[in-house]
């Protein structure tokens, strides 16, 4: 039977983090029984907290979207977070720096829905026919889990340690460039600190909106029209700090910044 006193407890004890702005021990150490499944509960119940509160879901996001993080945190498929209409800057708007707890920065490539998308059986020319256009996108991930000591688990009670989106500001078709092999740039303070290209999410950005689909629809969810899904990280992530101006570009959809206050 699952624990929703526990469910509840825990995700009390990450939303407090964001209040306080202290980082809490990891959720495995006290519970190592927590399984992948009561790690997405903790997150919906911090998803229906803020809804409760007039936030909306504007989307999701999809972490550990290559094979190296995987490795890195011993698990063999990616996992999924919301974002909140909270989470969203627009370009040029100074994010406030204090308002996260350990936040570091990805490039990524946004997909925004014409039409709802649900799995299960979803596939890449399914996934494609459902996008609007894409989008060049800067995520500044957070965890509220001390030193970024993160599980699987932690990180998905976490909301897939998730903090705020910046989009690009020009839309793109999806057709328009390879998925599979768009280069890519990050630049810190006008300076390159790391490349890649697309393909280092799941082999295309592509196949991370058809996981997505696929997962949330043998949790009986769909993906909305409108919404905005993050496929992944193509480069390294790299911390931020106070005073900090972040671009990134991507070969065929441009470039998004972002400035830290």
């Amino acid at each position: 039977m699952p624990d929703t006193a526990l469910h509840l407890a825990l995700a009390e004890d990450l939303l407090a983090a964001y209040v306080s702005g202290e980082p809490i021990p990891p959720l495995i150490d006290a519970h190592p029984e927590l399984t992948v499944e009561d790690a997405y509960a903790v997150q919906l119940e911090q998803v229906r907290h803020w809804q409760a509160g007039g936030s909306a879901v504007r989307g999701h996001k999809v972490g550990l979207s290559s094979e190296a993080a995987r490795r890195q945190i011993g698990v063999d498929e990616p996992d999924f977070g919301h974002l909140l209409d909270t989470m969203f800057y627009a370009e040029g708007e100074p994010i406030p720096t204090a308002r996260f707890l350990q936040p570091r920065i990805e490039p990524e490539i946004a997909f925004v829905l014409r039409k709802p998308l649900q799995g299960p059986g979803v596939t890449p020319e399914q996934a494609a026919d459902a996008v609007d256009h894409i989008l060049p996108a800067l995520e500044l991930v957070d965890s509220r889990i001390r030193d970024w000591r993160i599980s699987i688990v932690d990180t998905v009670a976490d909301n897939a340690s998730s903090g705020a989106v910046v989009l690009g500001a020009t839309p793109v078709p999806v057709d328009a460039i390879d998925l599979a092999g768009a280069p890519c740039e990050l630049h810190l303070n006008d300076v390159v600190i790391e490349t890649g290209d697309s393909g280092a999410v799941m082999g295309s950005p592509l196949n991370s909106l058809v996981w997505i689909a696929n997962k949330l629809g043998e949790m009986g969810t769909a993906l909305q029209s409108g919404h905005v899904i993050l496929s992944g990280s193509i480069t390294r992530v790299s911390p931020v700090a106070p005073g900090d101006h972040v671009t990134c570009t991507i070969d065929g959809l441009g470039a998004v910044s972002a400035v830290f206050s």
